[in-house]
């Protein structure tokens, strides 16, 4: 049975039933088999978290309905491990051969050698998206997201499995 690991839009579609993904969402999840694992990850609940600080000072009553839902809904938020490095480090390799600048990608400078890194920003992926890919990779889980930049990911890297189901 596939699981699935959400991204935060994803996660946003399925509770906030005025948005207009929601339907799209809620659909595709309840024609999953019974007991099909949905995980969110500890990055994802960071960014949610971030994005309600930004938003606000203290808890709104709005927020405390997400996190009431995430809680019923993703009990089980899935952490980075030791592990987990292996399959962000196999990724961002992958991602900087086909993305990185051609004056950055030579093969006789060490990692720590570089003096300007190449960034999120030059990949045309964030550095979270990476991490999150990473998970799925690690859990055998599909990944559940609307953001368009994650396909950059899977140009490069078949092993790594997306469903968009907010359209």
């Amino acid at each position: 049975m596939k699981g699935y690991l959400l991204d935060a839009n994803h996660v946003v579609y399925w509770q906030d039933k005025r948005r207009p993904q929601h339907t799209a969402v809620e659909r595709h999840i309840q024609t999953l088999p019974e007991g099909t694992p949905l995980r969110i990850s500890s990055i994802t609940l960071g960014e949610i978290e971030y994005g309600h600080r930004v938003a606000s000072e203290s808890i709104t009553a709005e927020q405390q309905v997400l996190f009431e839902f995430i809680t019923r809904y993703l009990p089980i938020a899935l952490e980075i491990k030791n592990t987990t490095r292996m399959e962000y480090g196999r990724l961002r390799a992958c991602l900087f051969e086909n993305f990185a600048p051609l004056k950055k990608r030579r093969k006789s400078l060490r990692p720590e050698q570089l003096i300007d890194p190449v960034t999120a920003l030059e990949l045309r992926i964030q550095e979270n998206d990476i991490w999150l890919a990473a998970q799925a990779l690690e859990y055998n889980l599909v990944f559940a997201t609307n953001d368009g930049n994650i396909q950059r990911i899977r140009d490069v890297y078949t092993e790594f499995q997306v469903e968009n189901w907010a359209i």
